[in-house]
């Protein structure tokens, strides 16, 4: 019985944990990082502050976690997308990730990402768990896409293109920056320069 009652104690904490998280993703969007305070937090969970105090010791505690959990969730997205049955195709793979590039934890990423320009603090959290992700990122995509062994070169230009093309058009039109119309016209040419990167695709009209 104690063993029973020390998993559900610690299946009640992982889940206010994620509940703490969760509501750390939506302050950062509705409010921005400078406004995302531990109060507003606890608020937006439903939780005092005391039982927050009690998960994460402080706000920077609760920030890492945060962006731990987005990583973790970009890894998930990317490796489910991949995993599935013909979803080598260029075409799909650029979707899902334009997908994903629009959800509130992207929207929350690019606030933290930002604010650590200036913020070093965040900065000092922020940046070496951006170096762990990239390596962990790379090697899930190497594992992922057997089919580049052979052609690394190509393959990092590739995944730099998709990332920096597909998030920066993201912000893009966050911002208003760009006419979300535009869009499919830049996902068909990304695409085409993915395949003109594969020695055994070949590019598609862009209509």
């Amino acid at each position: 019985m104690k063993g029973s009652g020390s998993t559900l104690q610690a299946t009640k904490a992982a889940q206010t944990r994620a509940r703490l998280i969760d509501a750390t993703v939506r302050c950062l969007v509705k409010h921005g990082y400078a406004k995302t305070t531990t109060p507003r937090v606890a608020e937006e969970a439903g939780l005092s502050r005391g039982a927050m105090m009690h998960h994460f010791e402080n706000s920077a505690a609760l920030i890492k976690a945060t962006i731990i959990e987005l990583h973790e969730k970009r890894l998930r997205a990317f490796r489910r997308a991949a995993e599935r049955p013909d979803d080598h195709d260029v075409e799909t793979l650029v979707e899902t990730y334009w997908a994903q590039v629009q959800k509130p934890a992207f929207i929350a990423f690019h606030e933290l990402a930002m604010a650590a320009r200036t913020d070093k603090e965040l900065g000092a959290i922020l940046f070496p768990l951006q170096e762990e992700f990239r390596d962990r990122f790379n090697a899930q995509a190497e594992a992922l896409f057997p089919e580049w062994r052979g052609s690394e070169e190509a393959f990092d230009m590739a995944m730099n293109l998709s990332q920096t093309i597909l998030e920066g058009m993201g912000i893009a039109v966050q911002t208003g920056a760009m006419d979300k119309a535009k869009v499919p016209r830049m996902l068909a040419h990304l695409q085409n320069q993915i395949r003109a990167l594969m020695p055994s695709l070949k590019p598609r009209s862009v209509s």
